[in-house]
């Protein structure tokens, strides 16, 4: 019988160990049964219902098992019977009832749960978050960006911090722009979905602002946002020298202004300001 034992159950350890795991109990389904019985033979208790599935525990010889209800599994010779029964004990483990003295009535286990669906995670930053989420949910947005076109993660922060009110503003919260990118001849360009004609201020040189109508682009997502406006600096000529302080984000800013992304003649200022307030700089990619 021994013989049988090791060849369809399992190779016995040679002690185990008093310090074994302690499974947790698992409450028994509604139609389960709770039935006393003792077991013919060693063997292993198992996460499954087959020998491949992990070891929990040993059942010794006579032990005392409570069990709740079977399922079909690996069909197994056993010191009592030959069958594809499988037991769940009240600890959630399963043993071969071909091991299993006397042939108690089970009903047969309710099938597991299906897995609770992910909690939803907004795919970039949204017009109803607070600042600390807004910079959470924006981080990994801006860090593809500088991985994608060097622009600096802490740059593209300041900007969509500035640009968007925290997120706040009507063009980020309706339309997903959060660096007030403009339409160009009602084209949208690559990333943005359409065209929306907004109210901004526009400044002179000497900081005089007025209220204007402007045409902005509007996106599905927010992270195709945070793609054109790294794709848009990359790819115009009048932003190049900001390329040559990838590793700079105070100076690269400046000469994206300098290139005319902005007539706020305090705009490299103010996003050198928030860089600094918030740290963004910690949030650039190396290399």
């Amino acid at each position: 019988m021994l013989r049988n034992l090791k060849q369809y159950v399992f190779a016995p350890a040679l002690a185990l160990a008093a310090t074994a795991t302690t499974l947790v109990v698992a409450a028994a389904p509604a139609d389960a049964a709770v039935v006393s019985v003792r077991v013919k033979g060693q063997l292993a208790a198992r996460t499954g219902a087959a020998n491949w599935f992990g070891q929990t525990r040993i059942v010794r010889n006579k032990q005392k098992v409570t069990v709740t209800c079977k399922v079909s599994g690996q069909y197994l010779r056993g010191n009592v019977r030959r069958t594809a029964q499988w037991d769940r004990t009240a600890l959630g483990d399963f043993i071969s009832h071909a091991y299993v003295s006397g042939n108690p009535k089970l009903p047969i286990c309710a099938p597991p749960a299906p897995p609770a669906p992910p909690a939803a995670v907004p795919a970039g930053p949204t017009g109803t978050m607070t600042n600390e989420q807004f910079l959470a949910a924006s981080i990994p947005a801006a860090q593809q960006s500088q991985r994608d076109t060097k622009v600096p993660t802490s740059v593209t922060l300041a900007q969509a911090i500035l640009e968007s009110g925290w997120g706040r503003s009507s063009l980020s919260a309706n339309d997903n722009n959060f660096f007030g990118m403009k339409c160009f001849n009602n084209v949208p360009g690559s990333y943005a979905a359409g065209c929306k004609a907004y109210s901004t201020q526009e400044c002179d040189a000497q900081g005089t602002c007025t209220t204007t109508v402007a045409t902005f682009r509007t996106y599905r997502a927010s992270v195709d946002s945070f793609r054109d406006h790294g794709s848009n600096l990359k790819s115009l000529a009048r932003y190049a020298a900001a390329f040559n302080y990838t590793n700079n984000p105070n100076q690269f800013i400046a000469e994206v202004h300098k290139g005319g992304y902005a007539t706020d003649p305090q705009y490299t200022t103010k996003v050198i300001a928030l860089m600094t307030k918030y740290n963004l700089y910690q949030y650039d990619v190396a290399g």
